[in-house]
C-alpha cells in the first residue's frame, strides 16, 4: 500500500474558494481523496480552515456554514498533536530552518506515514524529513 498524502491548510481554502476555478477544482479533486481516505490532515489544519473561514476571508463564513464542512469532513483521516509531534516541530526549524506552524505540518505528516504534502505556501520539491512538498497548482 503506497503511503498517504497530506493536506495543507491552503488546499483546504481553495477547495471552497470559487474566485479561482482551476485551484479550487484541483483542491476538491485532493479532498475527494482525503475523503476515500488517500490523505491526511492534522487537528492543526482543520483549525486553521476554520479560523480562515471564519475570521480572514470576506465575506466570513457563517458558524452553521462552517461547522457543516467540518462534519462533511469527518471521513478525512486526522492526526492528534502531542509533545513529541511539537518537538519534531522544533526540531525541523532546527534542520530546516523553517517556521514552527511548517514544522507541526511536516511533524504530523511524518507521524502519518505520508510520503507527500501538497501544500502551496511551503517550498514546492523540497524534502523535509523525506517527505516531498508539491505544489498541486503549480
Amino acid at each position: 500500500m503506497p503511503a498517504p498524502d497530506f493536506l495543507d491548510t491552503n488546499v483546504l481554502v481553495y477547495a471552497y474558494d470559487s474566485s479561482d476555478s482551476r485551484k479550487q477544482r484541483v483542491a476538491q479533486d485532493l479532498v475527494r481523496r482525503a475523503l476515500a481516505g488517500d490523505i491526511l490532515v492534522s487537528t492543526q489544519v482543520l483549525a486553521e480552515f476554520a479560523a480562515t473561514l471564519l475570521h480572514k476571508i470576506t465575506p466570513a463564513a457563517r458558524l452553521e456554514d462552517v461547522t457543516a464542512v467540518l462534519d462533511a469532513m469527518v471521513p478525512i483521516r486526522v492526526v492528534q498533536p502531542d509533545r513529541d509531534i511539537v518537538r519534531r516541530a522544533v526540531e525541523m526549524g532546527t534542520e530546516y530552518g523553517g517556521h514552527f506552524y511548517d514544522g507541526m505540518i511536516v511533524a504530523a505528516a511524518e507521524r502519518g506515514g505520508c510520503g507527500r504534502i501538497w501544500s502551496e505556501d511551503l517550498n514546492s520539491g523540497q524534502q523535509y524529513f523525506g517527505i516531498v512538498v508539491e505544489n498541486p497548482f503549480g
